[in-house]
């Protein structure tokens, strides 16, 4: 190349540029919305000019569906990760820290995660749904091996794994870093909250995932 720069470096810089712009959108699309937001206040907030910005996305959609589809990619990881020789109540202690993580460590993209994946295509919908459902699955299956080994106490094992996960998805709605509430102590309020719902009779932890 005439400047001497190799084909890897010029590739590795318009990467970090892309997450660049990918976090600036995580912030716009969180804090005043996906419609609300232009592609000419996507392109100011990384200093670029507007041609120049398409450079690195093709659409505003485009963004919004990488977004979230990292977001997924986090919370799936997080619950393929969890060792399968736990028991069904440390194995939901292990899904709800991880779960919590990932939204505090990166609250704006879990904020376009739950509220503004809803703007995507059908097509894109349908994608984000069947992860979706293949995460509240590792839920669904680990309070249905409680129940079955008498550590949960529950009617309705969907009905329960809705709620638990409707009561975490919540935490992007109201969670302020720097506020009274580490991520320990968070987790630590959820699972005792949790338990209590699924009818453990202590709520002493068997996992010292959270250091409680």
């Amino acid at each position: 190349m005439s400047n001497n720069r190799s084909f890897e470096e010029v590739k590795t810089e318009k990467a970090s540029r892309r997450d660049e712009i990918l976090d600036a959108a995580g912030q716009l699309f969180s804090r005043q919305g996906f419609h609300a937001t232009s592609m000419r206040d996507l392109a100011r907030a990384v200093n670029l000019q507007g041609g120049s910005l398409y450079a690195h996305i093709e659409s505003k959609e485009e963004v919004l569906f990488e977004l979230v589809n990292r977001a997924a990619d986090e919370f799936l990881n997080h619950a393929e990760a969890i060792p399968a020789n736990l028991s069904p109540k440390e194995h939901l202690e292990r899904l709800i820290q991880g779960h919590l993580e990932v939204i505090v460590r990166s609250l704006d993209h879990a904020t376009v995660f739950f509220h503004e994946w809803k703007f995507l295509n059908p097509e894109l919908q349908r994608k984000i749904t069947a992860r979706r459902d293949a995460y509240e699955g590792h839920f669904r299956k680990v309070i249905e091996a409680g129940v079955r080994l008498g550590e949960f106490e529950v009617e309705d094992v969907r009905l329960a794994t809705l709620f638990v996960l409707s009561a975490l998805n919540w935490t992007y709605h109201w969670y302020r870093p720097g506020g009274p509430l580490t991520l320990e102590s968070l987790s630590r309020h959820y699972r005792d909250l949790v338990f209590k719902t699924l009818g453990v009779r202590s709520n002493r932890s068997t996992s010292r995932a959270n250091g409680a």
